[in-house]
């Protein structure tokens, strides 16, 4: 697994912009497809994020734009985050204290169990296997954080 980067506060370790890959591999098939894009979390009303992840995924030679919206709501500590759906239904825990964590998320029949790794500050990993009678995949996505935005300078008025 590597060097893991304990998280004392869950939702400031995300705040802010990530560039997002991720490789999806269809297990039963073999086909594979790539995700690229951007994550940002953003604050949300009730003191947790708006994650919002946008960009292109390609699968079979297609391309075409994807999104997702995830809310990061507080957990029971500041390592920890209830996260839900944008509509508000839950998904899973998520506490990185000790810079990982696996979380199981039951989708009719099929089983999602998601591995987080916290590498560094500006670098984390999840890998999600899906298992079930409908699907069998293995989604693993590299989040990367975007180097801040210089100010910017307005010159001074005459």
């Amino acid at each position: 697994m590597g060097e893991l980067w304990p998280v004392p506060d869950v939702l400031a370790y995300l705040a802010g912009r990530w560039r997002t890959e991720r490789s999806v591999r269809d297990l039963a098939s073999g086909d594979e497809g790539r995700f690229e894009g951007t994550t940002v979390f953003e604050a949300s009303a009730g003191g947790g994020l708006l994650s919002r992840e946008s960009g292109a995924f390609t699968w079979h030679g297609v391309t075409r734009p994807a999104e997702r919206t995830l809310r990061f709501e507080p957990g029971a500590t500041p390592a920890a985050a209830d996260v839900r759906f944008a509509d508000g239904r839950p998904f899973h825990a998520l506490d990185l204290s000790s810079g990982h964590h696996v979380a199981d998320h039951p989708c009719a029949a099929d089983l999602y169990r998601g591995e987080f790794t916290v590498r560094d500050r500006d670098h984390w990993r999840t890998v999600w296997r899906v298992r079930g009678p409908a699907k069998d995949l293995l989604l693993t996505t590299d989040l990367t954080r975007e180097p801040q935005s210089p100010p910017r300078t307005v010159p001074p008025g005459p």
